[in-house]
């Protein structure tokens, strides 16, 4: 009951730090700005391409553990995880269900959560180790932040095994056992685990790119290699489990990031605002998905004299 009070806390904080117009700037130039539409554009078709990267990431992970999907019904899963994870509180309510849904279609709902939480597990530690290497790499002011990434990474590998522990916990048997077993089936083999790796990384890059298309629309003065290490902590923080559909640690970070970075506290809470906006937009596909879900459950099934005719 007390985690959503967290990314509010954390709004009320900045939203006192630096007030109320970055946050009504970042709408204003979401739908007013002449480069609105084709950040739009390029949101859906670079989460698009994360996404299909993403979902053949689980289809790598369930196939592994023995409960294959295939690659259209992966991606469709994953379209409606994101739409959830983006419009519920804590951000994670998407993954659950789609763990829920693949474990009733596979005849086994624990098997089936597994394959979420080592899914994500693994696109988020090679998220925190592209951000590291990429703060070592690449002059920058945040280079000192070095230390918070790993924190934050750690942060959220351990949500992602707590949340898979307290699933195998309720289990008969010893849920060490089943971990266990699930990395060996899944790194028995150098191809599944370079499959994941490189499927981790493009889809990483392409929510990189979504928000250096959102500081382009909100901050065009800024340059991408300027943003890029401040965008790197920012997607980091938004992957914390621990949010108001996806808003509070974001836009703290983001304050804080542009801020030592020299371009400001409420440009980045901007440019946040405005990334956030884009990743709501991009997700869209899934509200279609949730729709045709309900039609499936509300559509009747033929009438005893239909159904007798032959």
């Amino acid at each position: 009951m007390l985690k959503p009070l967290v990314p509010a806390a954390v709004l009320v904080v900045v939203v006192a730090h630096v007030g109320t117009v970055p946050f009504l700037d970042g709408f204003r130039a979401t739908t007013q700005s002449s480069a609105a539409l084709a950040g739009v554009f390029a949101a859906l078709v670079l989460t698009a391409l994360s996404t299909v990267c993403a979902a053949r990431r689980w289809q790598v992970v369930s196939r592994e553990l023995g409960a294959s999907i295939r690659l259209k019904d992966a991606v469709v899963a994953y379209y409606r995880s994101q739409i959830l994870n983006v419009t519920l509180p804590l951000g994670v309510a998407g993954d659950v269900h789609r763990g829920l849904v693949h474990g009733r279609d596979t005849d086994d709902t624990a098997r089936g959560l597994r394959t979420v939480a080592w899914e994500r597990f693994a696109g988020q530690a090679v998220c925190v180790v592209v951000a590291a290497g990429v703060l070592v790499a690449v002059p920058s002011p945040l280079r000192s932040a070095l230390g918070a990434v790993l924190v934050v990474g750690a942060a959220v590998v351990c949500a992602v095994l707590v949340t898979a522990a307290a699933v195998v916990a309720v289990l008969p048997g010893s849920w060490r056992g089943v971990l266990a077993g699930d990395v060996r089936r899944v790194l028995h083999r150098p191809s599944p685990t370079v499959q994941l790796v490189g499927l981790s990384v493009l889809a990483f890059c392409g929510h990189v790119a979504v928000f250096l298309v959102a500081v382009r629309i909100a901050a065009p003065q800024v340059a991408a290699t300027d943003a890029l290490p401040a965008a790197l902590l920012v997607l980091l923080a938004a992957s914390v489990p621990m949010s108001l559909a996806g808003w509070g640690p974001r836009e703290g970070v983001a304050a804080w990031a542009f801020a030592a970075g020299g371009l400001g506290a409420s440009q980045g809470v901007e440019v946040s605002v405005v990334y956030g906006l884009l990743a709501l937009v991009a997700t869209a596909p899934g509200i279609a998905v949730l729709l045709s879900d309900a039609r499936g459950r509300i559509r009747p099934g033929p009438s005893p004299m239909t159904g007798a005719v032959r």
